[in-house]
């Protein structure tokens, strides 16, 4: 009796020690995050009557590098390893990437950001989700509209603001600018520019980008670039022919050298395996930066496109991946962005539990339909959510050539 006595108040003090190194210093200090990296607490063995110990599902993982490293920035990522995380039991999985989270970003803090649609329908490209394709359109209905005029646009934003949103998306159904010439590509940049001027962050999705006119986005006030890779490397033939995966790694090469954040990330339910969602967050973690910026999309099928009778992707599928973005990426913001509209107050925070810390609010997404701002703010209220403010960026000191003068 007297050894069980001090068994059980060695763990005690044992794990009073942790508790007082983990939590005396604050959750978002830099000495906090050294304690969670750099001293991990010790496991602490549950002895039975037999004095055997009983292995946790967590303990489980431990031996793991993504699991010894958790919270560490990493563009190394083994395709193995990420399918691994993918496959964690679900609570274990939550757990670890609110851990990562905790670590890197205000947990209660969530951004809110408004999606425009300038120029709707017309687009040449063939990708099989999308409604706004010229290739779809007898099916879809969608008719090719101009692009809105400056007034509309900066009015729709100053809505968005008022509405608490903090970056403002603007997306045209281009292949890319090159497609429309210069008159078209001018109106956005005036666009980007009056909108940046209100005090928001501005991101744009305009298709594939030359080096030169990522650098005019750049210089009209843009600070974001939104270029999804959509799926991976080796299904991506299966939803467009069109353009190739290279096509889309060269625009967010393009958007990067800029000095422009980039903003990619992918959508679940257009067919593919699991091992497709572990190879498109390979290359999204192993790209030289993470992306600023990473929006997890649920396909909403649209009648009428070559996807109309793809299955829903489920909400725990949607967890799983939010998750697994998280711990591979623990510095970028996750976006949960389409598909939102059939997902439970207590999905999305089972998503925000597990790292995303930004959602799409109003009432449509291009050509899709959204949660209502009114939702939106019952919902945050609910879970005590914070929105996260405008923080104007501090521009990158470039660096140095080598041999030049200090």
């Amino acid at each position: 009796m007297a050894y069980r006595s001090q068994g059980i108040l060695r763990r005690l003090t044992t794990a009073v020690s942790c508790l007082e190194r983990e939590f005396s210093f604050g959750a978002f200090s830099p000495a906090f995050v050294r304690c969670r990296s750099a001293q991990p607490c010790p496991e602490i063995p549950l002895e039975t009557s037999q004095g055997s110990s009983n292995e946790s599902a967590a303990g489980k993982v431990s031996g793991k590098r993504w699991a010894r490293e958790l919270g560490a920035i990493r563009m190394d990522w083994t395709r193995d390893e990420i399918s691994d995380i993918l496959q964690t039991s679900l609570l274990d999985l939550v757990y670890n990437a609110a851990s990562v989270h905790r670590m890197h970003h205000n947990p209660n803090m969530v951004q809110r950001c408004t999606l425009l649609n300038i120029k709707s329908g017309g687009c040449p490209e063939d990708c099989g989700y999308c409604s706004q394709s010229s290739k779809h359109s007898k099916t879809t209905g969608t008719k090719a509209e101009r692009l809105l005029d400056l007034d509309s646009v900066y009015e729709a934003a100053l809505r968005a603001k008022a509405q608490g949103s903090t970056r403002f998306c603007m997306g045209a159904a281009w292949r890319g600018p090159s497609q429309v010439g210069a008159r078209q590509f001018d109106r956005v940049l005036n666009m980007v520019t009056k909108v940046r001027a209100l005090g928001m962050e501005v991101c744009t999705t305009l298709g594939m980008l030359t080096p030169e006119q990522a650098k005019q986005l750049k210089e009209a006030g843009l600070t974001a670039y939104n270029h999804n890779l959509d799926t991976s490397p080796e299904f991506y033939s299966k939803i467009t022919s069109t353009r190739k995966y290279e096509d889309r790694l060269k625009t967010v090469g393009a958007v990067r050298e800029a000095g422009i954040s980039v903003c990619c990330g992918g959508i679940l339910g257009l067919g593919e395996k699991e091992d497709d969602r572990a190879s498109l967050l390979q290359q999204l973690a192993n790209m030289p930066e993470h992306p600023e910026s990473v929006p997890i999309n649920r396909l909403v099928a649209i009648k009428g496109t070559p996807m109309e009778d793809n299955k829903l992707v489920d909400a725990v599928e949607m967890i799983r991946c939010i998750a697994a973005a998280r711990i591979v990426m623990p510095r970028s913001m996750v976006r949960l962005a389409a598909g939102r509209l059939n997902l439970s107050i207590t999905d999305q925070a089972m998503c925000f539990m597990a790292g995303a810390n930004s959602v799409f609010s109003g009432d449509e997404l291009l050509t899709t339909k959204n949660n209502e701002v009114s939702d939106d703010e019952k919902m945050f209220r609910e879970l005590g959510l914070t929105e996260k403010p405008y923080i104007e960026p501090v521009p990158t000191p470039k660096r140095q050539e080598a041999g030049a003068a200090m």
